[in-house]
């Protein structure tokens, strides 16, 4: 076998591994913690042993094409692997400790609910890590990325029956799509500068990216930016930073290989992978430093007066990354892979023991606890401190920041559209899509100055369908028609700004059609079976109907484009219709798209995660009868009056 063919194991093993996890029942928690624990075993075998040959042939960068999924005359979707020394610390570093997570949480975890729930998405996520590092180009490394993003929310939403949890599970899903803003604009404008599917071994030659950026400077900034955006979002770096404690909401081993080594240091190897690409623009360099002593600063002083172990110890590692980012921008490709390594080993360390610190300071503060003396000081710099202090405490109000500036405009519009029903999109939005399509079918010819304005207006309204279905809360099937409506109206779009065939419209629309008509039926099964009405709470139904809620996930997933849906290579195939200079359309599109997953999820959320609040009401099975629920309440109230009346 060929070495750049054993690639292949490292993405094959945890693949098999995450199947064969699914197959296993339950009840068998032996068996599921062997199966993740032998998957993550072997595969850090597998990785050792090609590192062995791979040195005997003088660590040369190996680069798999290993298919094709698509192609036509302008337009190819392949799937490429990449290896080189940043790959391997990556790798190595992952598989040794996966295989040390699931080690630990066999037993850590015994006898919860959610055992079979958290070794199945532990190995979706050592696949979607995998996919990540050794990806050979921006399709291939966005896969794996989205896999993160769905395992991150699935993990941090482990206790699904509690509000929290919940809440913050989607808090952080949504600062990672607004981050795949940036990545599906870098992947747009690299179309457009290389005129192919650029892979990374092209990216490293030097002569060629010196070649193609001598006369698209702007262009090449802008990919630049956009890689940073990406970059800063996945690695909580600022004004991001806010969703790393929400995210500590899960298991404790969970925390550790997602919030403390691997996936919070993704961002780095996003910038790292792409280093050839930018390091000769001295203004990305500047900004990359920048946010990295930032995020540095505001972390450590957040750190130092977090309540939290947990919380210290992810901001504590938001402090090392924020010096990762500045030692990339510096060029130190060598130091930032040892800084990663040591890291990354600290924090999962810390935070694994983390519960037996706890619980020593508790009997320590309990056994010995000594009251600090008070001293009044005065002076600026004492002023100066407490106010840092405060500032520290509400964590900058960097979480304030992002809802003001990103998702509150996007709600206040959203809510603007609340005059939107089935009855005025029936009569004034489908007519007129309609109208649209039918016109473009037939060839009519509209004035120039019109053209260019009506891919931006109809790109406009599918954001607007979407940004109404983030909004709504009343009916979930209209939110849920809403995020279907936002793929015709796209369509029309881009079939307006330049030809679309009818192939790449039915590869595109075909997982709209298929995952958008089942999650309809979902929804309308709920609200007729089980009288499910809006979406005001969260309602908990996947403790009743798991079948349910697991369909109308795959359902979500189909619709916003996973990479289980032909949509998810439509979405690339739709953006090589959209030209380089036409960056508010490309923007529109790539906002519709992020926010559609956003809405998506949120709608899943509010139907099957978090606990069902139910009123107190009469036994039905013996009318007149008080509840159990309802009699110890009004014992409790009766209790509480006889004890104010004995006062």
């Amino acid at each position: 076998m060929e070495l750049q063919n054993w690639i292949q194991l490292m993405i094959g093993i945890p693949l098999v591994g995450f199947l064969v996890s699914l197959m296993v029942p339950e009840y068998k928690e032996k068996l599921l913690s062997r199966v993740a624990f032998f998957t993550a075993g072997f595969n850090l075998m597998s990785v050792l042993v090609f590192l062995v040959f791979w040195s005997i042939q003088g660590f040369q960068a190996l680069n798999l094409k290993e298919f094709v999924l698509y192609r036509n005359d302008h337009f190819e979707f392949l799937v490429d692997f990449f290896f080189d020394r940043v790959g391997a610390v990556y790798v190595v570093i992952g598989a040794l400790l996966t295989f040390l997570i699931t080690f630990y949480s066999r037993y850590y975890l015994h006898r919860e609910s959610g055992y079979k729930r958290f070794f199945n998405t532990v190995l979706f996520f050592y696949l979607g890590f995998n996919i990540t590092v050794l990806a050979g180009n921006f399709e291939t490394l966005f896969i794996g990325w989205e896999i993160l993003g769905l395992s991150s929310f699935l993990l941090i939403a482990f206790y699904r029956e509690n509000y929290l949890p919940t809440k913050n599970a989607i808090k952080v899903f949504s600062i990672y799509r607004i981050g795949d803003v940036g990545l599906i604009l870098a992947m747009w404008a690299s179309h457009h500068l290389w005129h192919e599917n650029i892979t990374f071994l092209k990216l490293n030659n030097s002569e060629l990216v010196s070649e193609h950026l001598a006369g698209h400077s702007g262009i090449g900034l802008f990919i630049a930016l956009m890689l940073l955006l990406a970059a800063a979002a996945k690695s909580a770096q600022f004004p991001f930073s806010s969703w790393l404690p929400r995210a500590m909401e899960g298991p404790t081993p969970s925390s550790a290989i997602f919030y403390g080594s691997l996936s919070v240091h993704l961002g780095v190897f996003l910038l790292l992978r792409t280093f050839p690409f930018w390091e000769n623009q001295l203004v990305v360099r500047v900004l990359i430093g920048l946010i990295g002593l930032m995020t540095a600063v505001f972390s450590t002083m957040i750190a130092r007066v977090q309540t939290s172990v947990k919380t210290q110890i992810g901001y504590a590692s938001l402090t090392q990354i924020g010096i990762m980012f500045i030692e990339v921008a510096a060029g130190l490709e060598v130091l930032v892979l040892i800084h990663f390594a040591g890291n990354a080993f600290l924090r999962t360390y810390q935070l694994l023991v983390s519960p037996s610190v706890v619980s020593y300071l508790i009997r320590e503060q309990f056994y010995g606890f000594v009251p600090k003396q008070f001293h009044n000081k005065t002076g600026i710099w004492n002023k100066l401190q407490i106010s840092f202090y405060i500032w520290s405490l509400k964590e900058w109000n960097l979480d304030r920041l992002i809802n003001r500036l990103i998702f509150n405009p996007l709600k206040r519009l959203g809510h603007r559209l609340d005059f939107l029903s089935y009855r005025t999109v029936l009569f004034y939005f489908v007519p007129s899509y309609l109208i649209g399509m039918g016109l473009l079918l037939i060839g009519y010819k509209v004035p120039p100055e019109l053209h260019r304005l009506l891919p931006p207006l109809f790109a406009f309204i599918a954001l607007l369908m979407v940004l109404k279905s983030f909004s709504e809360r009343k009916s979930a099937r209209l939110s849920w028609t809403f995020l279907m409506m936002n793929h015709f109206w796209m369509v029309l779009a881009i079939a307006e700004n330049e030809k679309f065939s009818a192939e790449e419209i039915a590869m595109y629309l075909s997982g709209v059609l298929v995952f958008g008509f089942s999650g309809l039926l979902i929804i309308s099964r709920m609200k007729n079976s089980l009288g499910q009405k809006g979406l005001f709470e969260y309602q908990g139904y996947v403790s009743r109907h798991p079948m349910l809620a697991f369909g109308f996930l795959i359902s979500s997933l189909g619709l916003m484009g996973f990479p289980l849906s032909p949509t998810f290579i439509g979405e690339d195939l739709l953006f090589s219709h959209i030209h380089q200079d036409q960056y508010l359309l490309a923007f529109l599109a790539a906002l519709a798209f992020v926010m559609e997953g956003i809405a998506s999820v949120r709608i899943f959320a509010r139907l099957f995660l978090g606990a069902k609040l139910t009123g107190y009401k009469k036994d039905p099975a013996k009318p007149g009868i008080l509840s159990f629920w309802q009699f110890s309440t009004v014992k409790m109230i009766a209790n509480k009056t006889q004890i104010k009346t004995s006062f």
